[in-house]
């Protein structure tokens, strides 16, 4: 590859990843895909540069939402590098793991940890007992362990991580704020409300250190903070929690992205709670309206979207408006 065409490439995918950071997710896509472009006309279609461009490619997508469009790039990309490269390659793991995040997205949690545990099998062979991405992949599986309800296994997988975390980092990286925040989130779905704020509380603080305030990640542990109070009964604390939540996810996501729709769930689900039902519904029918733009028609979180709208209804006694509800085995 002559060296400009090499340097044009570079300059493509660190303009990608500045927008990228930005949360400019239809802009990064746009230099990513002109690299692609490039790359796909210069060096032969297995070429691992090309599987690193398909992968950014799908990293885009998932960051939008659009779950189908990222799994079909990091698939394509999977197969270029299991394809040239050694099967312990360390490419090879975060391929996996970025196909594994799509299906936790997705719903797809018994997906997930298949791909999940083939990446910490791979980093268990040809990394350091504590090296920072063992501790990543063990984060992986305990959060689809979470996800499906299997709280201990969870936690199991979650404190392995953060032991690695804290010796291998410093006391104030954001892997470190995110085992926290994951360990908090697994004592809350447990009911240990006050212990779980122990953990959001501690996550917050790094986060608010070490990123900017508008970052995604401040988002989430504000919304689980507000979580955590909801679940204890206190809900104005709850509220100012949900809606600084919500309005970093709003300047910084799309518009239709899955985490706005939960955070006008969240929302909802309190002024539920304080008997507001009108307020409530103009909160459930934001979040459902996102949700069934992009997630997939059978997807859980629309279930749940119209049976929060069919109770919000059923609430203010208008019983003929809530056919929304509906009933899981």
């Amino acid at each position: 590859r002559p060296p400009r065409v090499k340097e044009s490439v570079s300059v493509l995918n660190n303009i990608a990843n500045v927008y990228a950071h930005k949360c400019e997710n239809d802009r990064a896509l746009e230099y990513y895909e002109r690299s692609l472009m490039i790359r796909e006309k210069c060096l032969p279609a297995d070429h691992p540069d090309i599987g690193a461009s398909l992968n950014n490619i799908g990293l885009g997508y998932s960051r939008k939402g659009e779950y189908d469009r990222a799994l079909e790039y990091y698939k394509r990309s999977l197969k270029i590098t299991e394809k040239c490269l050694p099967a312990d390659h360390p490419h090879m793991p975060s391929s996996l793991n970025n196909i594994g995040g799509v299906y936790v997205d997705e719903g797809k949690y018994d997906r997930a940890l298949e791909y999940y545990e083939r990446s910490l099998k791979i980093r268990e062979k040809c990394l350091p007992a504590d090296h920072p991405d063992i501790g990543a992949s063990l984060n992986n599986i305990g959060s689809a362990y979470s996800d499906k309800g299997e709280y201990d296994r969870a936690l199991e997988y979650y404190e392995r991580s953060l032991k690695i975390t804290q010796k291998c980092l410093p006391a104030d990286h954001p892997d470190i704020a995110s085992n926290l925040n994951n360990v908090g989130l697994v004592y809350s779905r447990k009911g240990e409300y006050d212990r779980a704020l122990e953990y959001y509380e501690r996550s917050l603080r790094i986060t608010q250190k070490c990123l900017p305030a508008d970052h995604p990640h401040t988002a989430d542990s504000l919304n689980n903070i507000g979580s955590a109070y909801s679940d204890k009964g206190e809900y104005d604390r709850a509220l100012e929690y949900y809606e600084r939540s919500l309005k970093i996810r709003e300047k910084c996501l799309p518009a239709d992205h899955p985490h706005t729709a939960d955070s006008l769930n969240n929302i909802g689900g309190v002024y539920v709670d304080k008997g507001e039902y009108n307020r409530a519904l103009e909160y459930y029918e934001r979040s459902l309206k996102i949700r069934e733009k992009c997630l997939p028609t059978d997807h859980p979180d629309i279930g749940t979207s119209l049976n929060n709208v069919g109770l919000g209804y059923s609430s203010k006694g208008e019983y003929d408006r809530d056919d929304h509800v509906v009933f899981c085995d």
